[in-house]
């Protein structure tokens, strides 16, 4: 009953507030310590032997390091140990925040293209300065469905395999992909090991996160589309998410994509090349907080019942 309770008022806590700006945050200080690690190890020889202890030494102590506060946090009161949890379940969810921001991507664009670029820019990882306002409203849509699977079905599903430490050592694992598990010159070797890690992580939610949007939308009759363009990705999991979505809305998701000044070209998501706009995003919002509300279900069913 304690770790329902603990999932109700965090999932209540997310919906309600999002991420605390004004708090420091868990996933800042996990960016930290990547970079501090990055900064002295990955130079010289040996980089993807390196990247791997990095990668194993952060994701094994935050697991240990958050057991260990919690079961100080029980020696001094059961209420400060239940407290403790909810704080560290809802800085792992980010559906309010993603909706938040996909939202305001897509009014920024509709005032000027430069401020809907700029948008869009604190959302996702690649170059956002010659997108077209097509091409904002695209990639906003894409890291909507993405990112409810990295930032709310996945932590979800390993806080109810492994409690909150496994919760918290998977942001630490999704933190340190997009931090260094890019395959370019300067990660390719040394962030391997962390992008195969967030892989094997992803696999199950991924595809749960696809199931969970087409039940939402009341449209399984498109799972033969998403397995279809599900493994066009470069990701073996983003794909899945993507494709839902995609399937959902009736839109085509991929396209040459900037990093870090080079020129990636992701395979075609769909086929339906049309105008993306305002209902579009009211839609796949929608479809988003519902299946949210399944995983949250799905979750506290599995805890009960187990």
């Amino acid at each position: 009953m304690e770790r329902l309770i603990t999932l109700l008022l965090a999932g209540l806590l997310d919906r309600w507030l999002g991420d605390p700006v004004a708090l420091p945050h868990p996933v800042v200080g996990f960016g930290r310590l990547i970079a501090k690690g990055e900064h002295a190890w990955n130079r010289g020889k040996g980089r993807r032997w390196k990247g791997a202890v990095l990668a194993l030494s952060l994701v094994a102590g935050t697991g240990l390091a958050v057991g260990g506060v919690l079961a100080l946090a029980s020696l001094i009161s059961s209420w400060v140990a239940l407290a403790l949890q909810v704080v560290l379940i809802f800085y792992c969810l980010a559906g309010t925040t993603l909706v938040r921001e996909v939202r305001e991507v897509f009014f920024a664009v509709d005032r000027s293209l430069e401020e809907g670029r700029r948008q869009v820019a604190r959302i996702v990882g690649r170059d956002t300065s010659e997108l077209t306002a097509q091409e904002v409203r695209t990639a906003a849509l894409e890291t909507l469905a993405e990112n409810l699977s990295d930032g709310v079905v996945a932590p979800l599903f390993w806080w109810a395999l492994l409690g909150v430490p496994g919760m918290m050592a998977y942001k630490m694992v999704n933190t340190l992909d997009s931090m260094i598990g890019y395959r370019n010159e300067r990660y390719a070797e040394f962030g391997c090991f962390a992008a195969r890690m967030d892989d094997v992580a992803n696999y199950v939610p991924a595809r749960l996160t696809a199931v969970l949007l087409l039940v939402a939308a009341n449209y399984l009759s498109r799972w033969r589309f998403v397995i279809r363009y599900g493994t066009c990705h470069a990701s073996p999991n983003s794909g899945y998410p993507e494709a839902a979505m995609a399937g959902i809305l009736d839109c085509r998701f991929g396209g040459p994509h900037s990093y870090f000044g080079e020129v990636v070209w992701k395979p075609f998501i769909g086929t339906t090349d049309r105008p993306l706009g305002l209902a579009d995003m009211r839609v796949a919002i929608r479809i988003t907080r519902r299946a949210e509300i399944l995983m949250l279900v799905l979750v506290g069913l599995a805890v009960w019942l187990l």
